[in-house]
């Protein structure tokens, strides 16, 4: 670039060039923005889960102990709740910083889910030291830390292990030592310092976790009086199937380890082993059958005591089975279709599901996946559903489907399915696409092969074959020499599903603005 008298066009050209290098010199890899929206995703999903566990705490101690023992409660009470507001106005403050960060990197991506200029390096920098915005949460992170300690006793303070504190570094990084630069500064992308900022807000929920838990932990158990007694009766189910035993437990909420309770049903004594007796009723014969049990307890001076469960009742069935498709009333050949199985009176667990003339997967609990070959449409195939009950299996019935073909889509470039388009457009087009409309499932048709034919103004027309969806050399080439007011015709259009049926599509026509 040196030497000579340059025209104009050619300082322009050596300006763009050194542009290019200074952008390719601050480039940074899509595989590291990746890894620091992976690290993000997995912070923000750390601190619901800490924020789930801190309201179960809250509940739970509001349900027992400040209920039981309000007086020496309420004080505990009071400040895990400090600790909550000082966490939540923290995390409510790096949240503004977040949204700016979002606001400045124009929005979110969508394809990626991260923020548009996650790459850029100089909007962290403006907002965080530029505008002093750094500074400021510096101070309330440490201002934090300390107000969460205060709410401590003496001796918890010491074994405090969170990790919510702004410190600087004591040996320079990459020749920086203040907090601020260390994680705002110069050369840190975008997406960088929003993982940063997500890791703050997980360290402040850690932090109020474990001031709140050690709060709570210094409230002493509640006691256990043993001088209420309550008469329970649980039955796993008031379902039951035919031939299969119901049985349920009879135990006193509160129990005296040195004496076992009397307990009785409709008159029978049953077998009592550590407060609890268990209870078989008939299943031989369908309908609804009720008991109540009586529990007799004999009291430290010698009197007996009887207390009466509620009447309980259970259900006798004959065996049956539901079988539902969670998308469709039919199975689609060549595709995953996703099924539910259950079996009224049976645990998820022990069911399971077989079909004819296809294959059946468990995917989890209750959830099947069913696949069927292209050769079994227009057939109607079977369900079968069993249990297992007392090491046997149970035959709860069957259920048929018809399984169809999957319907035809579309054929589109570009998101379009012809028109009038401009002529640059038309000459960008790299492929033929194709898209099922109003279907429950992302199914993709690949395509085979087509035929194009152009027609420019005052030109016979040319057609030219092409085997695959993508536009080979002849068809790039005939897009390329086209004229305003030309005529593209896409016709012949073969594509084939995942069930290795293959479909002519309808032709798309497209004419050159």
């Amino acid at each position: 670039m040196a030497g000579g008298k340059e025209t104009t066009r050619q300082k322009m050209i050596n300006i763009m060039y050194l542009v290019l290098l200074a952008m390719l010199a601050l480039n940074v890899s899509d595989t590291i923005l990746n890894a620091f929206k992976n690290i993000n995703d997995s912070l923000v999903t750390s601190k619901t889960n800490v924020n789930t566990s801190i309201d179960q705490l809250f509940s739970s101690f509001q349900n027992t102990k400040l209920k039981d023992e309000p007086a020496r409660a309420q004080p505990i009470w009071e400040k895990a709740n400090k600790a909550k507001a000082y966490a939540d106005e923290l995390n409510s403050y790096v949240q503004q910083l977040k949204d700016k960060f979002v606001t400045a990197g124009e929005g979110i991506n969508e394809e990626t889910g991260d923020i548009k200029l996650r790459e850029n390096m100089d909007i962290a920098q403006g907002i965080m030291i530029n505008q002093k915005e750094g500074f400021k949460l510096k101070a309330k992170i440490n201002e934090t830390r300390e107000k969460l300690i205060d709410l401590l006793d003496e001796k918890d303070r010491a074994g405090v292990t969170f990790s919510l504190e702004a410190k600087d570094a004591v040996k320079q990084v990459n020749g920086k030592k203040e907090w601020v630069d260390i994680n705002f500064g110069e050369g840190t992308p975008l997406t960088a310092a929003n993982t940063i900022l997500s890791k703050i807000q997980s360290d402040v929920k850690n932090a109020e976790a474990e001031v709140v838990k050690k709060l709570f932990g210094n409230m002493d158990k509640a006691l256990v009086n043993l001088d209420q007694f309550d008469a329970v009766a649980v039955a796993p189910s008031s379902y039951v199937i035919q031939g299969q035993p119901y049985t349920a437990q009879v135990f006193l909420t509160a129990s005296d380890s040195r004496s076992n309770p009397v307990i009785t049903v409709n008159g029978s004594s049953l077998a009592v082993k550590d407060g609890k007796g268990t209870y078989t009723g008939g299943t031989g014969s369908v309908g609804v059958f009720k008991w109540s049990g009586v529990i007799r307890v004999k009291q430290t001076d010698g009197q007996v005591k009887e207390y009466k469960t509620p009447e309980q009742s259970y259900q006798v069935a004959k065996p049956s089975a539901t079988v539902s498709p969670d998308k469709m009333n039919v199975i689609y050949a060549g595709i995953a279709n996703p099924f539910s199985v259950s079996a009224a009176g049976f645990a998820l667990e022990s069911v399971n599901a077989s079909i004819s003339g296809g294959s059946i997967k468990k995917v989890g609990s209750g959830q099947y996946s069913v696949m069927v070959g292209g050769d079994q449409v227009g057939k109607t195939l079977s369900i079968n559903v069993s249990a297992s009950n007392g090491g046997k299996s149970l035959n709860l019935g069957s259920q048929q489907f018809r399984v169809k073909a999957l319907p035809t889509p579309r054929a589109y470039i570009k998101g379009k399915s012809g028109g009038n388009v401009p002529l640059e457009w038309i000459e960008g087009a790299g492929a033929i696409e194709t898209q099922l409309e109003d279907f429950v499932f992302d199914v993709k048709f690949r395509v085979v092969r087509f035929s194009a034919t152009f027609i420019n103004p005052r030109s016979d027309a040319v057609t030219i074959a092409n085997n695959g969806g993508g536009f080979g050399g002849q068809i790039k080439g005939a897009l390329n020499s086209i004229k305003p007011g030309a005529t593209i015709i896409f016709k012949d259009i073969v594509c084939e599903g995942p069930d290795g049926r293959q479909k002519v599509l309808d032709g798309i026509t497209f004419v050159a603005k």
